[in-house]
């Protein structure tokens, strides 16, 4: 069922690598395709210290490929008889040996030990510049990646012979997972999916759709189809949106969330939201910070990234908390500046059966070291075995053509291995009914001498909208067959859509430099969370210990109406006072009039009949929980 699904072997693509010598041996697939002669800058600093992490490559990967699609596959015999991390780290695992093995040499080499992944996949180390291109028999450069400086080694790594059938990737030595948004700083690491603004409600918002609907300004959509930008849905309304009822409240499963950095207020902050909200507190003991043995970076996302990853983190912890009110909270921190470590160690403690990630490379997976994407597949290959899904945000940038480039795909949501969840817009009215819900691509307009005039900036008239697309690396998967259309036949994204629009999005109460607001917030990292609640409230429903990689499954649901909703364009429009975009997407700042057109097709991407790249099947709706589940 799941064909088509392995990376593409590393060898496949090896670029630059340096001759082999009789004692050491390149790892192919670890030089970056964008780092060209070319775009070549500068050396980078000797004395500049990195740290590294060693992936260390599954014993039998076919082996462990073949379980995760067996026990994923609903008709397989094998279906949902999930193995511990224990077990799998017996049966597939690096052992012991290897993992001494592979520190003995780079102690040897002088760099600075750090922790061993409880899955033993990675081993950290530290040290200069100068040292690392020494054991790796490379040389760090400079190269200039569209708006930003980053650095990579100029051929793929080499290792001793005598260790290299133990390394699949070295990760720290390239800068691919630190590049950022065209808007950010060249040193920021792996970025939240939708970068979420918080806007503080005023008079003008509205506390549902059409409440209020400003009357100083064309009505551009009539019927009810206009309304002011709303304040942000309580829990209850998000909870009314996919008919989520009293006893669906997720107990007796745990969502895992990952990403750097971990807010030291998000307790106080979830417990004051949920007042504000109506959401149940959590209980003593249902959160808890999972924090990497070395420590969290201080370094990561530039100088404001604390501050949004304290708030990604806590609008992940409110969503989830808001669909699965009786789940138990888990939050991963990496303990470096790209999310790899934290998902590892979700995966390796096994304590969630689900793991929701907002969080993008901000590359493509055409433009990611295919020994990087082979390490995520083992991680990813891992979850399924043990029978905990991966949500991923499908990105808040569209398209990813920013009007200067190809449409693409980002990574890892491309991944087959991962569940992408796009956007929707909703409008909820004052009885809680849906009026329409339309899918996550906002055009923007202003108002000039009486007229709303389409936005032509830096992103045209974009202003927000779920990633999508199809990959240029991964092939259609089996279970994609027969829903999304193969013409190009490859993977395609996203799976299904969430709540996401920052303009219809949910209220969010987070602690930051003018101390604790509450107002709306959105994008994807908004509609993935929320979807790892559903989920859990459908694993509880069918008395599922956990639900396992859920794509296999969810394909099943395609065309069901009473599961899913199917996504389509709506004619409809929001006005609002002041824009923020998710994603870095260039939009007005200032003060003014604007009117946000819903689904329009500002770039490529609009929602459409059956799959499409905005909602994937489309979103779950009152029925889902009920059909969903083995």
């Amino acid at each position: 069922m799941l064909a088509g699904m392995a990376a593409v072997p590393v060898s496949a693509q090896a670029t630059g690598s340096p001759a082999e010598t009789t004692d050491r041996a390149v790892v192919a697939g670890t030089h970056p395709s964008w780092a060209l002669p070319q775009a070549r800058v500068d050396a980078v600093d000797t004395s500049q210290q990195r740290e590294i992490r060693i992936a260390l490559g599954l014993r039998d990967p076919s082996g462990a490929r073949q379980l995760a699609q067996a026990v994923s596959t609903p008709g397989s015999p094998q279906y949902g008889q999930f193995i511990t991390a224990q077990e799998f780290a017996d049966r597939y695992g690096p052992t012991a040996e290897t993992v001494s093995r592979v520190q003995d040499w780079l102690r040897g080499q002088g760099l600075a030990l750090g922790e061993v992944a409880g899955n033993r996949h990675f081993v950290a180390a530290r040290g200069t510049v100068a040292q690392l291109q020494v054991v790796f028999g490379v040389r760090l450069a400079t190269y200039r990646k569209g708006p930003l400086t980053l650095a990579a080694p100029e051929s793929d790594v080499s290792v001793p012979r005598s260790v290299r059938p133990a390394i699949t990737a070295v990760l720290g030595l390239d800068d691919s997972d630190r590049a950022a948004t065209a808007t950010a700083h060249p040193d920021q690491g792996v970025t939240p999916a939708d970068t979420p603004r918080l806007a503080a409600p005023d008079q003008y918002c509205s506390r549902y759709w059409g409440e209020h609907s400003n009357r100083d300004v064309p009505q551009k959509y009539g019927n009810g189809r206009q309304s002011n930008r709303l304040c942000g849905y309580t829990a209850g309304q998000t909870r009314a949106i996919y008919g989520l009822g009293a006893g669906q409240t997720g107990a007796g499963q745990t969502i895992a969330a990952t990403g750097l950095y971990a807010s030291r207020t998000i307790v106080e902050d979830t417990q004051r939201w949920a007042r504000e909200a109506g959401a149940p507190p959590l209980a003593p003991g249902q959160y808890e910070n999972r924090l990497p043995p070395g420590g969290i970076p201080s370094n990561c996302s530039g100088g404001d990234g604390e501050a949004t990853w304290n708030f990604e983190q806590t609008m992940d912890i409110q969503a989830a908390h808001a669909t699965a009110p009786a789940a138990q909270l888990l939050w991963y921190a990496s303990g470096d500046c790209n999310g790899y470590d934290g998902l590892n160690r979700a995966v390796a403690e096994d304590r969630a059966g689900i793991i929701t990630n907002s969080w993008t490379s901000n590359l493509r997976d055409n433009e990611i070291p295919s020994a990087t994407r082979e390490q995520f597949e083992a991680i990813a290959v891992q979850a399924a075995v043990q029978g905990q899904a991966l949500l991923f945000a499908s990105g808040d940038i569209g398209d990813d053509s920013r009007g200067t480039r190809t449409p693409g795909v980002r990574f890892p949501v491309s991944s087959p291995w991962v569940t992408a969840v796009g956007g929707t817009t909703v409008a909820l009215d004052r009885d809680n009914k849906i009026a329409f819900t339309g899918g996550w691509e906002n055009s923007g307009n202003t108002l000039t001498n009486g007229r709303w005039v389409p936005q032509n900036d830096a992103d045209g008239p974009f202003a927000g909208g779920a990633g999508g697309g199809r990959s240029t690396i991964y092939d259609l998967p089996a279970y994609q067959h027969g829903v999304v259309g193969s013409s190009d036949g490859k993977r395609a994204v996203p799976d299904i859509g969430a709540l996401s629009d920052n303009y219809t999005g949910m209220l969010v109460g987070a602690t930051g430099r003018q101390g604790y607001l509450a107002g709306p917030a959105g994008g994807t990292s908004l509609g993935s969370p929320l979807m790892a609640g559903i989920v859990a409230d459908a694993a509880q429903a069918h008395g599922q210990a956990r639900p396992g990689f859920l794509n296999p499954a969810l394909y099943r649901l395609a065309g069901n109406s009473a599961a899913v909703t199917d996504v389509v364009p709506q004619q409809a429009g929001i006005w609002t006072q002041g824009m923020g975009a998710p994603g870095g997407v260039t939009v007005p700042n200032g003060p003014g009039d604007y009117l946000v057109d819903v689904d329009s097709k500002p770039q490529s991407l609009q929602s459409a009949r059956g799959w499409d790249p905005v909602t994937g099947i489309g979103t779950p709706t009152t029925g889902f929980v009920a059909a969903f589940g083995r």
